[in-house]
Parts: C-alpha cells; sequence; structure tokens
C-alpha cells in the first residue's frame, strides 16, 4: 500500500525560505508521477510542480516558476520542494501526491490524475 507523508510546512515571513519533504513507501510499480500540489484559500488545488520518478523534464506550475525548486531522491523515495523567495500568496495547504507509470509521457499536472496524496502540511507566510 502507497503512503505518503508531507513535512517541514511552517510559518515564515515573506521573502523567506522553507523545504517541504514527501516521504513515500510502498511503491512497487517501474515508476511514477509525483508532484506537490496546493491548495489555498478560495481556489482549486492546483499544481505546484510535478516529476517522473524515471527521470525527465519537470513542470512547474506558473505559481512557482523561478521560486520553487522540485526534486527526488529516489534511494529514500523523498520528494522536496525548496520554496525561496514566499509571498503571502503562498499561503495555503500543500500535498503530494503519486500516481504509477510506465513513463513519464503520461505524467500531468491534473489533480485528477493522481491516485495517492498525502495529509498535507501547512505553509503560512505573513507580510
Amino acid at each position: 500500500q502507497i503512503e505518503l507523508a508531507e513535512f517541514g510546512g511552517d510559518s515564515v515571513q515573506a521573502g523567506g525560505s522553507l523545504t517541504l519533504s514527501c516521504s513515500a513507501s510502498g511503491f512497487r510499480a517501474v515508476g511514477y508521477c509525483m508532484g506537490w500540489f496546493r491548495q489555498v484559500s478560495g481556489r482549486e488545488r492546483e499544481v505546484v510542480a510535478r516529476l517522473y520518478t524515471g527521470g525527465g523534464s519537470i513542470y512547474y506550475g506558473d505559481s512557482a516558476k523561478g521560486r520553487f525548486t522540485v526534486s527526488l531522491d529516489n534511494a529514500k523515495n523523498t520528494l522536496a520542494l525548496q520554496m525561496d523567495n514566499v509571498k503571502p500568496d503562498d499561503t495555503g495547504m500543500y500535498y503530494c501526491a503519486a500516481e504509477s507509470s510506465r513513463s513519464e509521457n503520461y505524467c500531468t499536472h491534473w489533480t485528477n490524475a493522481y491516485g495517492y496524496w498525502g495529509q498535507g502540511t501547512q505553509v503560512t507566510v505573513s507580510p
């Protein structure tokens, strides 16, 4: 059974940095699409960044481009999100998600494509 657990959410001032981690267990397939998503107040859950565990390109949502960096430690099954120059608009619940896939080509940034989700970790950015 696949389980995802997020860590690292905190309160931080605007302009600061924060690193989120997602620990994954139960992976058995050849590869997985993995991503960070967030839900901010009044908005639909949206992609922050996503990648494929077998390598390839990384997709960043518009809110993350130029400020956030996603990385994967395959040996530890850990997905990290480095958040720099955070803004109050980044406040929200951040979720790790995964779905098995034989190829990077099947990875998308749509939330309904992911069947496994963590419980989320709260990020609060103050002005």
